[in-house]
């Protein structure tokens, strides 16, 4: 059984840029991915490429085993893409809308499907408005109707909540997890890195048109980027000087408060409370906060351009 995105080789030269240099990838069938990446790493000329809107250099990109140039048709019928820019036609109505994009399908008689996406989005009491009268977080979510309205297997999700409230956020989320519960591929791209931490399985992330990881959330947690251990102090004067084997893991010190970095299995937090009691310094809090995807991410690219 083909995958749901199979990426090989693949490279996108521009006269004066080399936007994506060799990506090799494969999405599961069913499989939440998350697509991350700092501006200008590729992500957008990747989708682009998967959705058929931009032509490749050199290499394969198939969409559930259909090459997207030679059974452009075919692939494009099993993919759903919302753009990261929102675009509507100013002179329809949402169900309007709907029922064009239903048409560029050639799929009659799609009433039923399009008034549960407009109930699932939350736009039923819209159906009838026009596009230009909606707010932008309104648009976006008629933007993945239109994705969904030839039901297609998999969809790409490009910063779908960019400009969007925290409750249709929410709501937002619900209908994605519930559309992967029923078994569609969801690829999502988002700067929103609690977003991708929280849905995701496994994660690519690409920095200057190279892939720098690939491995599922919990690999790329345990890769020992660190931890940051915060410490409250109270004492009779704050404290003058550090012991030696501490001054170089402080990152920040406000008075009474003492902010460390310390390295995963190799400094004790113990060693580091003791080392503070011989300075007759009285700790009162300890907060611990261990690397998140953020932190990872930041090494990750942070690294892959040096």
């Amino acid at each position: 059984m083909p995958d749901a995105i199979s990426v090989a080789g693949l490279h996108k030269r521009y006269p004066a840029v080399h936007a994506l240099k060799g990506i090799d990838l494969a999405i599961r069938r069913g499989e939440f991915f998350g697509l991350l990446g700092p501006n200008g790493a590729g992500k957008s000329t990747l989708i682009n490429i998967i959705a058929g809107l931009t032509r490749y250099t050199e290499g394969e990109v198939h969409v559930l085993g259909y090459d997207v140039v030679r059974e452009y048709r075919a692939a494009r019928r099993h993919l759903g893409v919302v753009p990261q820019e929102v675009v509507f036609d100013p002179f329809f109505t949402v169900r309007e809308v709907l029922r064009i994009q239903s048409g560029y399908f050639g799929l009659r008689r799609n009433d039923a499907w399009i008034d549960e996406l407009l109930d699932a989005l939350a736009l039923a009491d819209k159906a009838d408005t026009n596009m230009r009268a909606l707010s932008g977080g309104m648009k976006r979510r008629v933007m993945i109707a239109q994705a969904l309205v030839h039901k297609p297997e998999v969809v790409v999700l490009d910063e779908p909540t960019a400009g969007v409230d925290v409750e249709q956020r929410k709501s937002l989320w619900e209908f994605v997890r519930r559309l992967h519960a029923q078994g569609h591929t969801i690829v999502l791209t988002t700067h929103y890195l609690e977003e991708a931490e929280a849905l995701c399985e496994r994660i690519a992330i690409i920095n200057r048109g190279e892939l720098a990881a690939l491995d599922t959330k919990e690999a790329l947690l345990a890769r020992g980027i660190g931890r940051t251990l915060r410490l409250t102090l109270t004492t009779g004067e704050p404290l003058a000087t550090l012991p030696p084997p501490l001054a170089s893991k402080a990152r920040h010190i406000d008075g009474t408060r003492l902010e460390l970095q310390l390295e995963k299995g190799a400094d004790s937090i113990i060693a580091v409370l003791d080392a503070l009691r011989g300075e007759g310094a009285t700790v009162v809090d300890v907060a611990i906060e261990e690397a998140d995807l953020e932190d990872v991410f930041v090494e990750l690219t942070r690294s892959a351009g040096r």
